[in-house]
């Protein structure tokens, strides 16, 4: 299935989230967008096959947003993150309701949750 929503989240400076979103969790900047130099970005990020939205707009959104992202095996990708240096939140735990999942935070405390079924 195709997404069909995409996540917009805040931030502050889009230098120092890049550096956790694509060096660290593995995204790829699709675009940016600028209307000036100086002025704050927009851009997209994809990794596989999900795509989010970060803004430097104050107007945008707050900080402190939340995404949760379903994945194929939470275990795999916590280590795939954790090898790149990426410390969890919260590492994978097992939930009542039947998936493994794990939270990241970034620069601005906006939460990253990763999970699969169990």
């Amino acid at each position: 299935m195709q997404q069909t929503v995409i996540p917009q989240l805040r931030i502050t400076s889009a230098e120092r989230s890049l550096s956790l979103y694509v060096d660290g969790l593995g995204f790829s900047v699709d675009w940016k967008h600028q209307f000036e130099p100086g002025f704050p970005l927009f851009l997209q990020l994809t990794r596989s096959g999900q795509t989010i939205f970060l803004t430097e707009h104050a107007g945008d959104c707050q900080v402190g947003g939340a995404v949760y992202f379903k994945v194929p095996d939470a275990p795999a990708c916590h280590a795939e993150f954790a090898a790149r240096g990426i410390t969890a939140t919260q590492p994978p735990t097992q939930t009542p309701w039947g998936t493994c999942e794990f939270v990241l935070t970034d620069p601005d405390g906006n939460r990253l949750r990763f999970a699969s079924d169990l």
